[in-house]
């Protein structure tokens, strides 16, 4: 599972890393969260484009999205075989980027801790994604996408049973291009991410709440009984959130 996480590298690292044409300007987000727009990278005609679409894939076939459940996950085990993902695990992968996530551990009868997890190098992540065009009766038009998940590795499986596939640079062509490479083939990257690759430490519970989205929600949260972790490396200064036109119902862009 991954219900929330963040895109705080500046714009001009995360398009030297992904390779995308367009130059687009937006803010760090420290707590993104499904059915907000976030920016995916898919593969038209050769080439890398940014796109903003809805976290919470609708495939095609649904007549009325507001009656649907929002698909946020999909497991990639069955990713090639349900309906609601098969179609674009074939014609319409994605990459998700992000520089951490969260993930909630459950603690007996209290409430769960999240975690925050990140690189250890700092640099960014990128997350196997699907992404779907849903089309009205009237018109109506909606791009929406998904993060696929898997087991988690040892980094995370004290935490939770599941984690974000992670595709690593060099694979970022075999799990975009749809074209050339089969559905098959693609699916050999869904798996755990390297056990080194990745360090997870407590943060605090205000990630819950969807309105939070500043840079405290990364700090290291030390309560009496948490269960001992490694310090994580120091954090790189986060860049400074705009506040001009900001309404506080915490949009991507």
């Amino acid at each position: 599972m991954c219900g929330r996480y963040t895109l705080t590298s500046a714009p001009e690292v995360l398009r030297a890393l992904f390779g995308y044409e367009e130059h687009p300007d937006f803010p760090a987000r420290f707590n993104i969260a499904p059915t907000q727009p976030i920016p995916i990278v898919r593969l038209v005609d050769g080439k890398r484009h940014f796109v903003l679409v809805r976290w919470g894939l609708v495939p095609s076939w649904v007549k009325d999205p507001n009656a649907f459940s929002v698909l946020v996950n999909a497991r990639g085990e069955s990713v090639r075989d349900k309906p609601a993902f098969r179609s674009a695990m074939k014609y319409r992968r994605c990459l998700i980027p992000a520089d951490g996530f969260y993930e909630w551990q459950a603690r007996g009868s209290g409430p769960k801790q999240p975690f925050y997890v990140r690189a250890k190098s700092g640099k960014p992540l990128a997350f196997a994604g699907l992404w779907e065009n849903w089309m009205g009766p009237n018109g109506e038009e909606m791009e929406t996408a998904l993060i696929v998940t898997t087991k988690p590795n040892q980094t995370l499986e004290p935490i939770h049973d599941r984690m974000p596939v992670i595709v690593p640079p060099e694979a970022f062509d075999l799990w975009l291009d749809t074209m050339h490479v089969d559905d098959e083939t693609a699916s050999v990257l869904i798996a755990p991410a390297s056990d080194d690759l990745l360090e997870a430490y407590p943060v605090s519970v205000a990630v819950n709440r969807t309105a939070n989205d500043n840079p405290k929600l990364l700090e290291l949260f030390k309560p009496t009984d948490a269960p001992a972790v490694a310090a994580p490396a120091k954090a790189r200064a986060p860049r400074a959130k705009p506040t001009q036109g900001d309404d506080g119902q915490g949009m991507l862009f």
